[in-house]
């Protein structure tokens, strides 16, 4: 596939399945990455990383209006879909699955799939519905495309975990892979959200990234949790707007650490504000 070439699109599950099917009578194997469009470089690493472990990759594109609260961004988050199909072809994907807000939620629907444990806390606190939303949507798509495996980023890390377990727990039979965080020169993360930023905000944002940084450089030389955390709150406090979160946690479970340094594989953490951009970030220690 190439820019050149449209990306072959498919907008109902019955199309998607037919696709599929045919794909299966061939003995390929399926990697899919679900999006909410306003596809960037991170996306399409996401793309690469499928092609590597499949011989055909599904890309989605769904802004899903049950992860999004009244007065959060629904309305006005950017929807580009003939940008973001070149993208994909460009990228190599087979198939772009843009359904329709009807086709996912059809009237009547009235089913929420609630994960406990890797969901439970950090951005749970800011956005208590999201995660709801995430995992029956992502529930969802699992089910209409079965892949053999399903590329999810790095950068939204606990929405990463949170997709692990749902997939274990309901015996999805999808292998849940990893994407890296894609980042700009300055360390800042790519996010659909960094273009609601001004010149300035956008020069500040780059300091999360910093942060982080020095609050996981601080935990791996040893200093205690508590201790690290602490200043790394006060430096997000000065540098931004507003601060959700600032945390250090297990990095297979999301647990809170036990307090002095740390003794295991770890993961660093944090929201912030500017304005009414949230920017979300994390590292491993």
């Amino acid at each position: 596939m190439s820019a050149d070439t449209p990306l072959p699109a498919v907008h109902t599950v019955a199309d998607l399945s037919t696709r599929i099917a045919s794909w299966r009578a061939e003995g390929r194997r399926i990697g899919f990455v679900p999006t909410m469009g306003a596809l960037h470089a991170g996306h399409l690493a996401l793309v690469s990383d499928a092609l590597e472990r499949a011989d055909r990759v599904i890309a989605s594109v769904f802004v899903n209006p049950t992860q999004f609260a009244p007065g959060e961004d629904f309305d006005s988050y950017p929807r580009t879909l003939d940008a973001d199909a070149a993208k994909l072809a460009e990228a190599g994907c087979h198939l772009l699955y843009a359904p329709t807000a009807r086709e996912m939620y059809p009237e009547g629907f009235a089913t929420t799939v609630s994960v406990a444990g890797p969901a439970e806390g950090l951005e749970s606190e800011a956005r208590p519905h999201f995660f709801a939303g995430v995992a029956t949507v992502v529930a969802k798509l699992l089910n209409q495309v079965r892949p053999d495996v399903a590329v999810f980023g790095e950068k939204d890390y606990q929405q990463l975990l949170v997709v692990r377990r749902l997939a274990a727990d309901l015996d999805l039979g999808v292998e849940i892979a990893a994407g890296a965080t894609v980042r700009e020169p300055d360390g800042l993360a790519l996010s659909s959200r960094n273009a609601y930023l001004d010149a300035a905000d956008r020069t500040r944002a780059a300091r999360l990234n910093v942060i982080l940084k020095e609050l996981a450089e601080a935990l791996a030389s040893g200093t205690p949790v508590d201790d690290a955390i602490k200043t790394a709150r006060a430096a997000a406090g000065e540098a931004f707007d507003a601060v959700d979160y600032v945390e250090a946690r297990d990095a297979e479970t999301l647990a809170e650490l036990p307090p002095g340094p740390v003794d295991r594989p770890a993961r660093v953490l944090a929201a912030v504000r500017l304005g009414d951009v949230r920017l979300i970030d994390n590292m491993a220690v």
